[in-house]
């Protein structure tokens, strides 16, 4: 039997969930992001907002100056994770295999479980259901032969809609006169690559295969596939060992000039990012810092060979990094492990790190000191709170806090 996808995808799935929970913003512009006074993006925001131009990753002062009128928010992150847990709990009982997207979305392999199309439109409608009855939340459901088909079959018929595509030819004859963004992996830059050359259609980059592998190299190949319907991809479940790397990043509100304070924002963050690899049994090789100045230039720095796993390795090696790097104001920091790889030792009690498995008495000492002199710079109980720095959100606020109340050290100049 051919194999039959479904691709199910949320319905501006922060905005709906801010929206359940607080029925007075229902039928409201409401963008899930940045405040317009602060720097950021919209992460994505309701159909309401979408009639003004709005649309996911606008910067944020462009969305106020479209829709002033509208209603802006901080996301909730861990709310929305707390609530993708129950969607995906609610979606896999239908499916052999799924493969988690992102928070709201996934494709699920209902071959077996449909048997056959009809089966498919009744699990497709079944989860819709129970999505609404249960969450209280929309989506959208795509059914098809392909993954690349059962996703464009999802975007068809937004909000709350439900489009099957049996076959390649009906792929072909639905996007043959599109835009040949529509097709996956097109993104702006592909797209402008494609445009030069007077290729702006599926139908022309049908008729043009060898100038596309020419432009665009091994993904020219696959487009030249994808473009006849041709994509014979499984629905493989994501497995935490087949990432590339684990990181945390956070944005300023304002540049910030104190290295100082760069340092002590990396701790909080090697600490979220051990946390996280070591929720999903997983060590790495290496680490990587990466910066993004105010002018909007980023730059990375890696060193691989970590001489051990532990949390203040992570962190001297990172801080190592950053003291290497030109002085300038900084928009951004980010720090992630790579060369990741499965834990041949059993996995860390990260919960309670005054006493640790597996690091050294001497490290166990470091971090407590470390610990203990941010929460005396900041007046701020750190050694208490370790838990809830993990939250995304909280993560943020306490960067932020700390940013307004930087350490008495001389900051580097502003200029370039």
């Amino acid at each position: 039997m051919k194999q039959i996808i479904i691709h199910v995808d949320m319905d501006a799935f922060y905005a709906s969930v801010e929206i359940r929970d607080d029925p007075s913003l229902r039928g409201k512009p409401l963008m899930i992001g940045s405040l317009p006074h602060e720097r950021g993006v919209v992460a994505t925001c309701s159909y309401e907002a979408r009639k003004y131009g709005v649309h996911s990753a606008m910067n944020i002062k462009e969305a106020y100056r479209r829709c002033p009128q509208g209603i802006f928010m901080h996301p909730h992150f861990d709310k929305y994770k707390a609530v993708s847990h129950q969607l995906h709990e609610i979606w896999n009982t239908y499916a052999t295999a799924s493969q988690t997207i992102a928070l709201d979305e996934a494709y699920l392999d209902v071959t077996e479980q449909a048997k056959d199309w009809e089966g498919a439109r009744r699990i497709a409608y079944t989860i819709q259901q129970r999505t609404r009855d249960e969450l209280g939340l929309s989506c959208s459901v795509g059914i098809a032969y392909s993954k690349t088909a059962a996703k464009m079959a999802s975007e068809e018929k937004k909000p709350g809609g439900c489009y099957e595509i049996p076959t390649p030819q009906a792929f072909v004859d639905l996007i043959l006169d599109r835009d040949v963004r529509v097709l996956y992996t097109v993104g702006a830059k592909s797209a402008e690559k494609l445009y030069a050359v007077g290729i702006h259609t599926v139908r022309q980059l049908r008729e043009r295969p060898e100038e596309v592998v020419r432009l665009l190299g091994k993904q020219g190949q696959w487009l030249n596939q994808i473009a006849y319907g041709i994509d014979d991809r499984k629905v493989v479940p994501y497995r935490p060992e087949e990432a590339h790397s684990i990181g945390r990043e956070v944005t300023f509100q304002q540049d910030v000039t104190h290295f100082a304070l760069l340092e002590d924002v990396l701790l909080l963050l090697s600490l979220c990012v051990k946390h996280r690899a070591e929720r999903v049994g997983l060590h790495g090789k290496g680490v990587t810092l990466k910066l993004t100045y105010a002018n909007m230039k980023s730059i990375t720095r890696s060193h691989s060979g970590l001489t051990d796993h532990s949390v203040v390795t992570l962190y001297q090696e990172a801080v190592q990094m950053l003291r290497g790097v030109e002085k300038r104001p900084v928009r951004l920091i980010g720090v992630s492990l790579h060369n990741l790889s499965q834990e041949a030792d059993g996995q860390l009690t990260f919960e309670d790190f005054t006493q640790p498995d597996g690091m050294k008495p001497e490290q166990e000492r470091v971090l407590s000191r470390m610990i203990a002199r941010l929460s005396e710079q900041y007046h701020l109980d750190f050694a208490g709170n370790l838990h809830r720095l993990y939250e995304t959100d909280t993560l943020h606020k306490t960067v932020e806090y700390m940013r307004k109340h930087p350490p008495m050290l001389t900051a580097y100049p502003s200029g370039e």
